[in-house]
């Protein structure tokens, strides 16, 4: 029987998994590389693959390579093909071009095309028809893959990426690809533990990706099974009857695997979210195995009927301070929920920050490095025992502050203090000459420029001069107290060098810290500073807020909209203290809409208008869900607005959102919905401090996307140039 020549690709991390997976269905001489495995196989092999493999996106039959030294020799080698073996002459085809260290061509677009004209002109000199592009379900999709001088030319099986079950709502995003879903269960043994009767609980289900996979690998569901579309079946090669024996094979064993089903279940504290996952239940046809419920992450517990088993997760993640508050508390909640009503069972989460997971307070095995998408993630993994418990140390903010005064009153043994002196003394005499030309203010003199002395400093001067301080995490290497030693150097060391008291430097805990929602306060001082920028006045908090009241790394941004402001009508979206809004008010606009769902800050941004003088109608303050106003105003105010900044935070999950918010996959979303308000010659300011961000300018093809990151970022924050990412963005 002919083996073919075949590449089964998938995400980076996963090729071993995909390896394993192949030769139980059959493949031969595997080689495994990067984002994929070489392999041979017979058709039924490979069609057998397609049908069932969890982990590939794609599977590639190879037709022919050769070497490529000019635009011409990919033409004339593509015709050497005879088509007619493969595709009717009114038939449908397209081509997928990728291209990596050519000199040739580098342009995916132009080769896709070269590809597709000797196609057609073979054909149609043959038939005198020519077969027709389709890039949705074509009879045959053509991949042609060129590194350097080689060229690899193959017909996709698969048609469409295998991630694609057929179960999920093509308009609803999610933060996990089912095939990633089903390595991580994989990895976290679900087989096994499946097998044995254990049950399964997602208990932050979203759409219901995970609960999902795991029940297709319990019932030996084949994840193809569900798909009305493969590359194959246009194809002139295609064994129809052998395909047949394997849909009727697959759906006797899903038959015989539902017969013994074990627990499944998915918790989400969002209706709307609970919602969209039934409806994905109900398309896979499940919906007699999985239970699905609207619970809140901290009232998740098993019912004493469950048989042990496997817990899994795809928890969210924040970056700014208030965000990491609020995340941190999640975690920290989520670890004592684990302990206390999930004794005995596995655990298994897939996370950006290993850091986070140490918020749980469960020792984990070794972690397991994936990609979702481009982001690097660790799959932890849990034993929920009381041997694997241990209490995460300094885990709120006041008890931190305690232990570093209490060494800063006790014992300030830190010989390294005066090296920090000189450092922050050397930093000040730049900075001032630079902020006393500039005409700035509040400005970061500091920002770990020492890595012994891991803390960011800023400086407001307002009717007297106030320094805050944020400490980051000092590595796992440093010993406790000594970083206590330090960062009670920095506050002894702070007001000497800057001639002020010590009741003006205030420290703030930017990780390792248990903290409640970036919405709530932390003290109840409610003494108020004004600070000055540009032409504005605005009122900052040194006690109360995990946050002052001013993202300093926005100075050039606010200051870029109180210049362009003039006449405009202005749009403030997740606003903040509205500070933004105020520079566009100083700055001659129109009018200001101000809008943030934290009725706390909505009053600060009132309280900084009224310092100002700015009263009127023409200043408005809306207390919203942004993404729930934007798909509302969209009804009422479309091309209503000439200039819009829109900051949202990384994460959110504050109990007045329906559900998570997550940056990394709503921003598409929330940037079609802002821009649809902006005037024909209206611009759009989108921003994030989301580090690791991945901007999707493919779904955005309609818009008009300039990067002015580099142009935003001040010269204070030079030291860390990723602190936030900006686009100018218009229709």
């Amino acid at each position: 029987m002919k083996h073919h020549h075949l590449f089964a690709t998938t995400p980076k991390a996963m090729e071993n998994l995909l390896a394993n997976e192949l030769e139980i269905l059959g493949a031969e001489n595997l080689e495994p590389t990067i984002a994929g495995v070489a392999f041979e196989a017979t058709l039924a092999t490979a069609y057998r693959i397609c049908l069932w493999s969890r982990t590939a996106n794609r599977i590639l039959l190879r037709l022919t390579e050769f070497e490529m030294h000019s635009q011409e020799d990919l033409y004339t080698e593509i015709k050497k093909v005879n088509w007619f073996n493969h595709l009717k002459p009114d038939g449908s085809f397209m081509v997928s071009f990728n291209a990596k260290n050519s000199k040739v061509i580098n342009n995916t677009h132009f080769g896709a095309l070269k590809v597709k004209d000797a196609v057609v002109d073979q054909m149609r000199a043959k038939f005198q028809k020519r077969p027709n592009i389709d890039i949705h379900h074509p009879d045959i999709h053509l991949n042609v893959h060129l590194n350097g001088t080689h060229a690899q030319l193959s017909l996709d099986l698969s048609g469409d990426s295998l991630h694609k079950r057929g179960y999920r709502d093509v308009t609803v995003e999610a933060p996990i690809k089912q095939n990633l879903a089903a390595a991580i269960l994989l990895r976290s043994g679900w087989s096994q533990i499946a097998a044995e009767g254990g049950s399964f609980l997602d208990p932050m289900c979203g759409s219901g990706t995970l609960v999902l996979e795991a029940a297709m690998i319990a019932a030996d569901f084949a994840p193809g099974l569900l798909r009305d579309y493969y590359g194959f079946l246009g194809w002139k090669n295609h064994d129809e009857t052998l395909w047949q024996l394997l849909l009727d094979e697959a759906n006797q064993r899903k038959t015989q695997g539902l017969e013994s089903m074990p627990k499944l279940i998915g918790f989400d504290h969002s209706k709307r979210t609970i919602a969209t996952a039934l409806k994905h239940v109900e398309n896979a046809g499940l919906q007699d195995f999985i239970h699905l419920e609207k619970r809140d992450i901290n009232d998740s517990k098993p019912a004493e009927s469950w048989a042990k088993g496997l817990l899994v997760c795809n928890p969210p993640y924040g970056e700014r301070l208030g965000e990491m508050a609020e995340i941190s508390k999640l975690y920290e909640q989520f670890g004592e929920n684990l302990k206390t009503e999930f004794i005995g069972w596995k655990a298994a989460m897939i996370i950006s920050d290993p850091e986070l997971g140490f918020r749980l307070g469960i020792r984990s095995h070794k972690p397991i490095t994936f990609y979702n998408g481009s982001l690097e993630c660790k799959l932890l993994r849990f034993d929920i025992n009381e041997t694997a418990f241990f209490t995460p140390k300094a885990k709120n903010q006041q008890q931190r502050l305690e232990q570093v005064v209490k060494t800063s009153q006790t014992e300030i043994n830190d010989n390294d203090a005066p090296m920090f002196a000189n450092r922050l003394r050397k930093n000040l005499k730049t900075l001032k000459k630079w902020s006393k030309q500039h005409e700035i203010s509040c400005y970061r003199v500091y920002d770990a420029d020492l890595p012994e002395y891991a803390v960011a400093i800023d400086i407001y001067q307002g009717d007297k001069c106030w320094v805050n301080v944020q400490e980051y995490a000092p590595p796992k290497t440093v010993d406790a107290h000594k970083a206590n030693q330090r960062l009670a150097g920095v506050l002894v060391e702070i007001p000497k060098v800057l001639k002020i008291g010590a009741d003006q430097v205030f420290l703030k805990i930017r990780r390792k810290q248990k903290s409640t929602s970036q919405y709530e306060k932390q003290n109840n001082t409610e003494r108020f500073e004004v600070i000055s920028e540009g032409n504005c006045r605005l009122w900052v908090n040194f006690e109360d807020y995990l946050d002052t009241g001013l993202f300093l790394d926005h100075r050039p941004l606010r200051l870029m909209i109180a210049q362009q402001a003039q006449g405009k009508r202005f749009l403030n979206l997740f606003s903040y203290t509205g500070t933004a809004s105020v520079h566009a008010a100083i700055g001659g606009a129109k009018s200001t809409l101000t809008v943030d769902m934290s009725n706390t800050y909505l009053q600060w941004a009132k309280n900084n208008f009224k310092l100002n003088d700015l009263n009127g109608s023409q200043y408005q303050f809306i207390r919203s869900d942004c993404m729930e106003w934007l798909v509302n105003a969209q009804k009422t105010l479309t091309q209503q607005f000439d200039l819009i900044f829109l900051d949202p935070p990384t994460f959110s999950n504050s109990k007045r959102m329906e559900q998570f918010f997550d940056i990394q996959i709503e921003h598409v979303k929330l940037i079609q919905h802002a821009a649809s308000l902006l005037s024909n010659e209206g611009v759009l300011y989108f921003s994030t401090n989301f580090r690791r961000f991945q901007f999707d300018r493919n779904a955005l093809k309609n818009l008009t996307i300039e990067d002015i990151s580099a142009a935003t970022i001040p010269d204070d924050f030079s030291r860390s140039p990723k602190v936030h990412y900006c686009w100018k963005i218009s229709r």
